[in-house]
């Protein structure tokens, strides 16, 4: 199936990026963060994605990856003002060394109307004093899986929830990745920690051989929903969960399940932005 926007810096994900975002841009490829499992690694595109060195990418080389990305952003304004665009899905958007075109980027969208989702494992960043006018259009997002010792590049798990913690509270829109997850157990920590200050959370489970039974995972779904749903009574909060389709098929169930009827359990394709 053709994509409905390839362009150089936005296009439409498809497959498990698809479930992230309707359209995401991306810069550079590469990841100075290394983490043990990157899918970025593995597979064919590895040697393209791999490195642990963010560059930009080859399509923009002689030309100004800002400049595509305003035309690009203008050509499809309409769709991505109700949609909103992702960064990134080949890099961290906010690593010492793409921060700041990624920053500039989403200045500009906002500035236009389009919503911004950053997803990143840093904790070190710089928000810029102009992001304090647009919080009602831009999401933090950070990758929480508990497994530093799988992340060493990165900053820890514990400063990133910090770090959501402080921009939640100063208004930002937040979101939790909790993918891939590695150890159940660190998983549901994760959640724990952070209820409070995170309005959406992904839940996605590893690719490839797993250390946890299908039973495990029913269980840490029921567990999950259970947290989250005492966690909005009790607080009067409106925190949402995304069950991505990794789980499903792990579990052979269909997103119809009782397991999924729950309020709070929204579909892949939930706008944080316009709730």
């Amino acid at each position: 199936m053709k994509k409905e926007l390839n362009g150089k810096a936005i296009y439409s994900p498809s497959g498990k990026a698809g479930e992230y975002a309707k359209y995401a841009c991306n810069f550079y490829v590469g990841c100075s963060n290394n983490c043990d499992y990157c899918y970025c690694k593995r597979g064919l595109l590895s040697h393209a994605m791999g490195g642990t060195t963010p560059t930009l990418k080859k399509c923009f080389e002689g030309h100004s990856p800002y400049g595509i990305f305003v035309k690009e952003l203008h050509e499809r304004i309409v769709p991505l003002r109700k949609h909103g665009l992702f960064f990134t899905f080949t890099s961290d958007p906010l690593l010492p060394e793409t921060q700041d075109l990624n920053n500039a980027a989403v200045l500009y969208a906002v500035n236009q109307g389009v919503p911004c989702k950053f997803l990143t494992k840093r904790a070190d960043f710089k928000v810029l004093d102009s992001f304090y006018n647009f919080q009602h259009l831009i999401a933090y997002g950070f990758t929480l899986t508990g497994m530093d010792a799988m992340e060493l590049a990165a900053s820890s798990n514990q400063d990133r929830i910090a770090t959501m913690e402080y921009l939640h509270n100063r208004g930002f829109k937040t979101f939790a990745s909790i993918e891939p997850v590695i150890d159940i157990e660190k998983s549901k920590q994760m959640i724990a920690q952070t209820l409070g200050y995170c309005d959406l959370y992904k839940i996605g489970l590893m690719s490839g051989h797993k250390d946890y039974t299908r039973e495990q995972v029913a269980q840490f779904v029921m567990d999950v929903n259970d947290m989250i749903h005492r966690h909005n009574f009790y607080n009067k909060e409106d925190v949402k969960v995304y069950w991505k389709d990794s789980v499903l098929e792990f579990l052979k169930i269909e997103r119809t399940d009782k397991c999924f009827d729950h309020w709070f359990c929204v579909g892949a394709d939930y706008n944080m932005f316009n709730n």
